[in-house]
């Protein structure tokens, strides 16, 4: 992983940590609060018990009530309510906005995470989602005993579009294909723009035979593509090339197989779909 992703990474777990800390303080604060109300409310309770039946809580001989001072007491003690329920209120109106900032900033920090992991061209993942999360995929495919499939797949003649066709029509090619793989691959499967026109798709709990089924799948959403001739004169065509991640395996190893065999099939026109309805 590069220098400056680790970094910034660190700096983004640091973030966290920091917005949870803070959290879990107002929480304790806002306990801390209402463990106070309830305390003042006993003895609230307990003073005016004392005063209105001061036989029964001082029962001493030579302890003499004065019912003269009662409403005095009584309005000394709603004040005091009054006055407490003022701070009360106030401490509570500074604990919501506090809070509320908190999960704001909480929030933006998520989706500013989450826009970082995705290409904003063609809404799939990017390469920082392969340096920042995929370690994590393949932890836990190696933990349940379950193998991957790595899939590179790129946009044939892409070079020539751009010539013939323009930048933004190049652009609109691209995220044509990321539509095609979308509804080519599960929900499951996670679809990677891997660098310019190539692609990079990781087929979850697969094996040789249910890639080559998902190859089948892509060839036919290749077809149905070209036959309704979405960009005039051009012809959507791909080549790919697949690697099992087993236990144990590198990832780079791998990535460098499902690579190679994408230009060989390339070189050999072995995966190239021809148009359906070539104009």
């Amino acid at each position: 992983m590069p220098q400056d992703v680790r970094e910034e990474s660190r700096k983004q777990l640091e973030d966290q940590m920091r917005l949870r800390r803070e959290v879990q303080a107002l929480e304790e604060r806002d306990f801390q609060l209402w463990s106070i109300v309830v305390l003042i409310g006993l003895v609230l309770v307990a003073g005016i018990a004392g005063l209105l039946v001061p036989t029964v809580v001082w029962n001493i001989h030579f302890f003499r009530f004065d019912a003269h001072y009662l409403p005095q007491l009584l309005f000394g003690l709603i004040a005091l309510v009054l006055l407490f329920n003022v701070y009360v209120i106030k401490q509570r109106l500074e604990l919501r906005h506090t809070r509320e900032e908190l999960v704001l900033q909480m929030v933006y920090n998520e989706a500013s995470e989450r826009l970082s992991l995705v290409d904003p061209l063609t809404d799939t993942f990017n390469r920082r989602y392969m340096d920042q999360v995929i370690a994590k995929d393949l932890s836990r495919a190696e933990r349940q005993g379950i193998n991957l499939v790595f899939l590179m797949i790129d946009v044939n003649d892409f070079k020539s579009v751009n010539t013939r066709f323009g930048h933004l029509t190049g652009d609109r090619i691209l995220v044509e294909v990321a539509q095609v793989l979308k509804r080519t691959f599960r929900a499951s499967d996670i679809i990677i723009r891997f660098g310019g026109d190539e692609f990079l798709v990781m087929l979850a709990d697969a094996d040789e035979h249910s890639s080559e089924y998902a190859i089948e799948r892509l060839r036919r959403q290749l077809e149905k593509w070209n036959s309704e001739k979405s960009i005039p004169g051009y012809c959507m065509s791909l080549s790919w090339g697949a690697a099992i991640y087993a236990k144990g395996s590198e990832l780079k190893n791998v990535l460098d197989t499902a690579d190679r065999k994408m230009y060989e099939h390339k070189a050999t026109n072995a995966n190239r779909i021809e148009t359906v309805g070539k104009q």
